[in-house]
């Protein structure tokens, strides 16, 4: 069944809400754990309209007019959506932050932003902006979800502080029903702040416009269902989760559940049992790495028949796309299937229907044990820039090397270098309060510079081959500008030579040079025998070089914690090839020759 909201029917994406409200009145929209119950609770489109409205005549009362700027700091939850959608719906401007972001990262967006309003969990984080920042002009009102600690003095600011209990309207108390102010698409609907080449975030400016084209684009290409059930546990801060597993169900009147944490993710799949599934690698990663390590223990013959079902199912799939011929070996699907391959997928839910995979590669071989078992994984690339989504492989033309072609509506193109270029409604306003940012990557006839390098083969198909300016992409589908953040650490003059690792990782580490003098001083003034010989004082002297590296980088985002670090005996120079003869570091023979910690790093991970 589909019941798709077009781009024209909404209008703005409060316009959206209020039309699938009007569609599926009693239609499931949510479902939620509720801790006091232990239980999975849902609410309907009506039941969420009826929240919007009272959460307007709140904010209604903070003297706030379209336009204005609010904050919202929160994990998944029907609260979010229901605190968005009010704002929305008074013309107001969206800013979400991430909830494990660093204090002086969120004050800096704060001020940047110039919001009025901040909802936020927890009385600690607000605590920790505090201690970052004494003042934040212009920011009147601080909502706290959860009842506020009464030990709140001056210093965080009491006054600006409000429990959401006493902030909303008693229940039963009258209110007007839900408002729609503006009914401009091309206003100027959200403000995602996104790592910039200063360590500083960037305020990526996104239309009304911009995020519904993109929601239909995609819609028009993955077909979900209005019987579709989504579990949502990435970040709604994240551009990918906010479009693809917030916006386009609402499009097409599907249901999204709330995972509880990423740490309960197993048991919230077996529970909610979705249907689509929307992640960034890192979790596909996790399932494959707990495949291999029970296939490591068990006999022999298992790990042969699990890699034949790959094979098998694999083979039928190429076969199926159009790009092999028919084998005998296909007959055995319907055996291996139910001794393999439907084992896997009941540890998802078992109602797995199609998979995607966004905000950094996937591997190959994940990609293929996955697609071999019998769930399509459809691999897309964006950027917050685009709303996010520029290209997304389709279920019958998908090409896991790939990242698929554009969707409709978005054009794309090869610029000097082979940078990727994208054009089309879902390319952002621009870089809030920053001019020189946008016309770096934005040109004056509207191509978006992704600063990805790529090849577009002759079906259209865009494949990623690295990038312009060595951005790391985590596995978490976050991005890092390494040489900034090497910088930053630099700046303590301990370090001679750093490098940032992480690309298609879970966290990042560092490989480190350290300046002889102050290395030799340092061990002096701390007790410790120069050779590191030692292993548990090797420890102690990475647990103190972290603090430090942690100090220099205070100012980036939250994600970009670096975890590991490890120190190199030798310095890179010319000599031996690690560095090029303009002294830039040669990041391939690097990570080549240090590829024994690297893998140290991560092992287990």
């Amino acid at each position: 069944m589909t019941d798709n909201i077009s781009v024209e029917q909404a209008k703005t994406l409060d316009g959206l809400f209020n039309e699938r409200v009007k569609r599926s009145p009693h239609g499931e929209a949510c479902r939620y754990f509720y801790q006091l119950s232990e239980q999975w609770h849902s609410h309907t489109w009506v039941q969420m309209d009826l929240a919007v409205a009272r959460w307007q005549a709140a904010l209604s009362k903070e003297a706030l007019v379209p336009g204005d700027r609010v904050a919202i700091m929160l994990r998944n939850c029907p609260e979010w959506v229901i605190f968005e959608q009010a704002a929305l719906g008074l013309g107001l401007v969206v800013v979400p932050f991430y909830t494990e972001d660093r204090a002086e990262n969120v004050a800096y967006m704060l001020a940047d932003a110039g919001v009025k309003l901040l909802f936020l969990e927890k009385t600690v984080q607000w605590q920790d902006v505090c201690d970052a920042c004494s003042e934040i002009e212009g920011l009147q009102r601080v909502v706290m979800i959860n009842t506020l600690d009464q030990s709140n003095d001056d210093h965080c600011h009491a006054r600006l502080l409000v429990s959401l209990e006493d902030w909303l309207p008693a229940l039963g108390e009258a209110i007007n029903p839900t408002r729609h102010v503006n009914n401009d698409p091309h206003s100027l609907a959200t403000i995602i702040y996104t790592s910039g080449t200063t360590g500083r975030p960037k305020g990526v400016m996104l239309s009304h416009h911009n995020i519904l084209t993109n929601a239909d684009g995609c819609l028009q290409i993955v077909p979900i269902q209005s019987q579709d059930l989504l579990l949502s546990f990435l970040p709604l801060s994240h551009t990918f989760e906010r479009t693809v597993g917030y916006y386009i169900p609402m499009m097409c009147g599907a249901t999204i559940a709330y995972a509880r944490s990423i740490q309960l993710l197993q048991e919230d799949l077996l529970t909610i049992k979705p249907t689509i599934l929307v992640s960034v690698p890192r979790i596909y990663e996790r399932v494959y790495a707990g495949i291999q390590a029970k296939l490591a223990d068990g006999p022999n013959f298992r790990r042969k028949l699990f890699n034949f079902a790959v094979d098998v199912g694999y083979s039928r799939f190429e076969h199926q796309q159009g790009r092999s011929s028919w084998k005998p070996s296909h007959l055995l699907w319907p055996l291996l299937n139910k001794l393999v391959a439907c084992k896997l997928m009941a540890k998802l839910g078992g109602h797995l229907r199609q998979a995607m995979s966004g905000g950094a590669p996937l591997s190959a071989e994940i990609s293929r044990v996955f697609i071999g078992l019998g769930l399509p994984i459809l691999q897309g690339f964006g950027m917050t820039e685009s709303s996010p989504v520029a290209c997304a492989n389709q279920l019958n033309n998908n090409m896991p090397s790939s990242v698929g072609a554009p969707i409709p509506g978005v054009e794309v193109k090869l610029g000097e270098n082979d940078v990727l270029l994208i054009k089309g409604p879902n390319v952002m306003l621009g870089y809030w309060n920053n001019l020189e940012g946008t016309k770096a990557v934005l040109s004056d006839d509207g191509w978006l510079n992704s600063g990805d390098v790529a090849t577009i083969d002759e079906h259209g198909r865009v494949t990623i081959t690295g990038r312009l300016k060595e951005i790391i992409v985590m596995s978490t589908g976050e991005k890092i500008p390494p040489s900034d953040m090497e910088a930053a650490i630099l700046r303590d003059n301990l370090f001679e030579q750093v490098m940032l690792i992480g690309e298609a990782r879970s966290f990042l580490a560092v490989l480190a040079v350290l300046n002889l003098d102050n290395w030799q001083s340092f061990c002096s003034k701390n007790q410790f025998d120069e050779d590191l010989k030692n292993q548990a004082q090797r420890q102690q002297i990475e647990e103190i070089l972290l603090e430090r590296i942690t100090h220099q980088i205070r100012e980036f985002p939250g994600y970009a914690k670096i975890r590991r670090v490890a120190l190199v005996p030798e310095p890179w120079t010319v000599e031996n090839e690690m560095l090029t003869p303009t002294l830039k570091l040669r990041r391939t023979k690097i990570i080549e020759h240090h590829q024994a910690e690297i893998d140290n790093f991560y092992e287990g991970h």
